[in-house]
């Protein structure tokens, strides 16, 4: 039989290949959420960085014609899934804040720390001192991290400046990251994090700065895609995020919000107004706010690490949510601060622990519908004829044991547009 596809990337033997395949044009939600589609004996062909086919190893052996230097991979009977997509994470920053640790330990809540000066504006202070190179430099080595841990696109957030020009300064190091690291970056300018300690007596006159000033650079700056504010007690009120979303809306940004993290503003509820693709968090949401994320197109992206780093009690009520018909998806919130973890596999395990999410579901929730909640569905989250040949191989014989074993890395080997990355 005539081979009818010739390809310089072939991936076979794949005990479970899950391909999250069919939800590129829409995120899963209730019943598809766990409709994850495992191929038994999986093979992934690819030309170019993009697959060409996905079958059974037989099949593909059969219709692929392999050009010369071509790259074969054995995954010896090894769970192999797409790309793995961190939807919320704070990669650029300077130094870090172990010293928080004993207050939280202690009970003193976030919002406190961060009244006191610490939080997000210690994180201010270093990351306004650093340099472009010092600020490249730490954010690739958690960039390193992330990617040996299976991850392969990820969003980036701004936020840390909190002036006009270090905001710039970080969105130009995440610019620059996108071109020289294998993990793809979305950019997201959040100069609405905090309010800085020289406008904490007049915080409007912030809001004022970002709408008149800040919001135009970025936007012709090209430098992000999306705008985020901290909607939150003592951080933006929600009729300022919403002067702030409104006018990002009207400057071509696409929207996303820091929601209802640790009081239950309506954050969720503006989000759907505004039609953001995401509203991240989510600990509080009220009823209302997730009857009306489940009648938009709205991702809720839930972050379990980030409870658990700051010691809460309450975490994101993913199962009403699911019920509710939200689409759900997972992140790390990778920060200095309230969520010092940059692996999703963590992130998975505490997902099915805390969030009550079946190991279907949490795969669904870091693939697919994560790259949804960044834009990116169409390329990324799914190994499909067409997308990008990201693919992560485990070192495990069935998907569930990769929640069942979190807390170590079981990757075995990344695939980023074809080409190996990680485990040679």
């Amino acid at each position: 039989m005539a081979k009818d596809m010739k390809a310089d990337f072939l991936l076979i033997n794949a005990g479970q290949l899950v391909t999250v395949a069919g939800n590129s044009d829409h995120p899963k939600r209730r019943e598809e959420l766990p409709e994850i589609g495992v191929i038994t004996d999986g093979a992934v062909a690819a030309r170019d960085g993009n697959v060409i086919a996905v079958g059974s190893t037989s099949d593909l052996q059969k219709s692929v014609e392999l050009e010369e230097g071509a790259v074969v991979i054995d995954a010896q009977g090894k769970v192999v899934l797409p790309g793995l997509v961190d939807p919320h994470t704070h990669v650029v920053f300077a130094g870090s804040r172990e010293h928080e640790l004993e207050m939280k330990i202690q009970g003193v809540p976030y919002l406190e720390i961060l009244a006191r000066g610490g939080g997000i504006l210690d994180t201010v202070r270093s990351t306004r001192a650093a340099s472009r190179e010092e600020l490249f430099r730490a954010a690739e080595k958690y960039l390193d991290e992330m990617l040996a841990q299976g991850t392969t696109t990820a969003e980036a957030k701004s936020g840390y400046g909190l002036t006009l020009d270090d905001e710039l300064k970080t969105l130009e190091v995440t610019r620059d990251l996108q071109e020289a690291h294998p993990v793809d970056l979305v950019s997201t300018f959040l100069g609405a994090h905090a309010i800085p300690e020289e406008y904490k007596e007049n915080p409007d006159d912030f809001v004022e700065l970002i709408i008149q000033e800040m919001l135009p650079a970025v936007a012709r700056s090209g430098l992000a895609r999306f705008c985020d504010v901290f909607c939150e007690d003592g951080v933006f009120s929600v009729e300022q995020s919403r002067r702030i979303l409104s006018e990002a809306k009207r400057l071509g940004f696409e929207l996303k919000i820091h929601a209802d993290e640790m009081v239950p503003l309506g954050g969720a509820e503006l989000a759907a107004e505004l039609g953001a693709v995401s509203a991240d968090h989510l600990m509080v949401i009220s009823d209302q706010g997730i009857e009306m994320l489940a009648a938009s197109d709205t991702v809720a992206v839930l972050l379990p690490a980030t409870t658990f780093c700051v010691m809460g009690e309450q975490y994101a009520p993913a199962r009403k949510m699911i019920e509710k018909g939200a689409a759900v998806a997972l992140s790390s919130d990778f920060n200095p601060g309230s969520s010092p973890v940059n692996s999703l596999q963590i992130v998975m395990g505490i997902a099915c622990r805390q969030l009550k999410m079946a190991p279907a579901e949490v795969i669904s929730a870091v693939t697919i519908n994560a790259a949804h909640a960044i834009g990116c569905a169409s390329s990324v989250g799914s190994i499909e004829v067409g997308k990008k040949a990201d693919l992560v191989v485990f070192d495990a014989k069935d998907y569930r044991y990769l929640m069942y074993r979190f807390g170590t890395n079981l990757v075995d080997k990344v695939i980023k547009s074809g080409r190996v990355v990680v485990g040679g």
